[in-house]
């Protein structure tokens, strides 16, 4: 039996105990505006409420899953609103808890085509089991903004990412659903095309478990997470690197479509 309801930035679908959650901004890349964040963050609390569903599918409509966080809303603020805000996220649309807000614990499958950058790493990689496109380009866009990307590197690093994690992480290179794969951080590679139906297959084997015994292992996994998730906030958050020179140059050089630098280390 299908639940679908279409919503302005994320489609919620449910057919029989599978719900798909579609990020619903093709002409942007998907890119996470603060509006975008909140809605996946509605279509996720949805799902954990929907008796119904017992797993969930995360993709992206158009040429890719998401290019990351809006750097002209998100990453072009001023300095007042960056000290009001503690850095780059809207007022409550931070993005490293969407998937330990749950409550009733059930698996979450992203499926990732076209680019996979910055902020949707992070929700990618969050999520309990990964499918990938042939080809996908991932990269950790926040290292050459001037950001750091320590919250993924600890998130490849948990997946068993080892040295490769310390790679992407330090030189914010593309990875591709190829290299993920070898490295053991995502469990299925697709054909061109397949990323969705190939989740679904996955998902169906899922769903075949006792739900409760499916989420007794996400809630151990997901309580893991999360403390390597706050170990690195807590490291890192009194650097406030979103408030540096080299980040507002990198910044403004992405939105000037131009070669950012030369970076200062200030």
């Amino acid at each position: 039996m299908a639940d679908t309801d279409m919503t302005n930035l994320v489609e919620y679908e449910r057919i029989d105990n599978i719900a798909t959650l579609t990020l619903n901004r093709p002409e942007k890349l998907n890119a996470f505006s603060d509006e975008l964040v909140g809605a996946l963050a509605e279509a996720l609390r949805r799902f954990d409420l929907d008796a119904e569903a017992h797993v969930a599918i995360i993709r992206g409509r158009g040429r890719a899953f998401s290019t990351g966080a809006d750097v002209h809303q998100r990453q072009l603020r001023t300095r007042a609103a960056f000290e009001a805000l503690g850095g780059p996220q809207g007022w409550g649309t931070n993005s490293f808890d969407l998937l330990t807000r749950s409550v009733n614990w059930k698996p979450v499958i992203a499926a990732a085509h076209g680019y996979v950058m910055g902020l949707a790493v992070g929700i990618v990689f969050d999520c309990d089991l990964i499918v990938a496109e042939a080809n996908t380009k991932f990269q950790i866009t926040e290292t050459g903004r001037g950001l750091g990307g320590a919250k993924y590197w600890a998130t490849l690093a948990q997946r068993g990412g080892g040295a490769f994690a310390n790679e992407v992480a330090l030189t914010g290179r593309f990875f591709t659903a190829e290299q993920a794969a070898a490295h053991n951080l995502i469990n299925r590679v697709a054909p061109d095309g397949m990323h969705l139906p190939v989740a679904m297959e996955l998902a169906r084997e899922v769903v075949a478990n006792p739900p409760l015994s499916v989420r007794s292992t996400v809630r151990v996994r997901r309580w893991h997470m999360a403390q390597h998730t706050r170990e690195v906030i807590n490291m890192t958050a009194g650097e406030k690197l979103y408030l540096t020179e080299d980040f507002q140059e990198a910044a403004r050089a992405f939105a000037e479509k131009r070669k950012p630098g030369p970076f200062k280390g200030r």
